[in-house]
């Protein structure tokens, strides 16, 4: 492979990298981000596992909870653009079993604009049952909606994967998994090795170990819904998502475990219009269509303390001045955050594509406590964007 890497840009997000490393704000770092369809920065430092001292490199694996809700979008994505699935359509359509306690009228664009209503995790549900695929979306399909669906923004912190992630399954000619679907309709056509929705044994020893430095809001401050939609006992925490069959399930919305520098090869096909490399995942037309604005962009969103979440009608989130701060600025490109602080973005203007991993997971108040923000700001002054 031809080696691309800016040597300046890197050296410049290099310093920034060892600069929040040494002053404690960050543990383990990798940036990798593509401009013009090409791996410009491919950078890393600090402890994989401060445990043991073993060392980030840029094999090393990450927890990026939701940005892999980006990875389940383009996933139903592809086919919707094949005429497998339609975005208006009742997901009872295709899964019959869904339309139960008035759920009949959600649509797929519903889901993927966090509108169906069903935010709520499953009664009785257990790290274990978490890694049953069938029981998940058994259980979900029961549920009942806690508004009309299509009526409020209530965002589906987990249960967005496992809706899309069965619509897949179930839209799918050769009716694979979920986890088969993404690795052989998007990252294996694109060279992406490391782009895993539940591992395998061979690459364990590679994952980064989390380090919880978030905040925890005492519960009575919790909103009910915030707190519904992630039980304690499946929170998006070490003490869950380290246990090994955690990582080995399909957690579709929020399992992901990535390298950066296969995020970002994601992330530089939305960025170059679908296609990478002559390999085309999207059609030119879906592709630009997926940073629409939805209607509702405004609307407090209770399950996320009552903040409006800037969401695109392709289920990602979109750039501009408001959370998550790191994102690009430009309201034209997409994003998505992933609890404590990861992120990847494309931008299709500049043809920019990003992904920051990192293991040590917090949560800001402000521009100045966000430890990415910086980071990202060194990207972008690298690459004089």
């Amino acid at each position: 492979m031809i080696n691309t890497i800016n040597s300046d840009a890197n050296a410049h997000v290099q310093r920034a990298i060892d600069h929040a490393i040494a002053n404690g704000s960050e543990i383990g770092l990798q940036v990798a981000a593509y401009l013009n369809g090409q791996l410009v920065i491919d950078a890393w430092g600090g402890l994989a596992d401060e445990t043991t001292g073993r060392m980030v490199d840029g094999d090393t694996l990450f927890n990026v909870y939701s940005v892999t809700k980006a990875v389940a979008a383009t996933a139903l994505h592809i086919l919707a653009d094949r005429g497998f699935i339609d975005y208006n359509a009742p997901v009872s359509r295709y899964w019959p079993e869904y339309a139960a306690n008035g759920k009949q009228n959600t649509t797929v664009r519903h889901v993927l604009t966090h509108r169906a209503c069903i935010p709520q995790m499953p009664p009785g549900v257990t790290p274990e049952l978490m890694c049953d695929w069938d029981w998940m979306t058994r259980e979900i399909a029961a549920l009942e909606p806690l508004a009309d669906p299509g009526t409020k923004t209530l965002y589906l912190s987990m249960t967005f994967g496992w809706i899309i992630g069965e619509l897949v399954r179930r839209c799918d000619p050769q009716g694979r998994s979920f986890s088969q679907f993404v690795q052989q309709e998007i990252a294996y056509p694109l060279g992406i090795p490391d782009l895993w929705i539940g591992i395998s044994d061979e690459v364990e020893h590679r994952v980064a170990k989390l380090t919880n430095a978030i905040n925890p809001v005492p519960p009575e401050y919790l909103p009910p819904l915030f707190t519904a939609s992630m039980p304690p006992q499946v929170d998006l925490v070490p003490e869950v998502f380290e246990r090994p069959d955690v990582r080995r399930a399909a957690v579709a919305g929020v399992g992901g475990i990535f390298t950066a520098r296969s995020e970002a090869r994601f992330w530089a096909m939305l960025a170059q219009g679908g296609e990478l490399d002559g390999v085309r995942i999207l059609s030119r037309e879906l592709a630009a269509s997926l940073n629409t604005p939805r209607v509702h962009s405004d609307e407090p969103d209770p399950v996320m303390f009552n903040i409006p979440l800037p969401l695109s009608i392709g289920g990602y989130w979109l750039g501009g001045e408001h959370p998550p701060v790191c994102s690009p600025a430009s309201p034209r490109a997409i994003c998505h955050p992933g609890q404590g602080g990861s992120i990847g973005w494309a931008d299709p203007d500049q043809k920019l594509a990003v992904a920051i991993c990192h293991n040590r997971m917090f949560n800001s108040s402000s521009r100045e406590d966000d430890t990415i923000l910086p980071i990202a700001n060194a990207v972008r002054a690298a690459l004089k964007l």
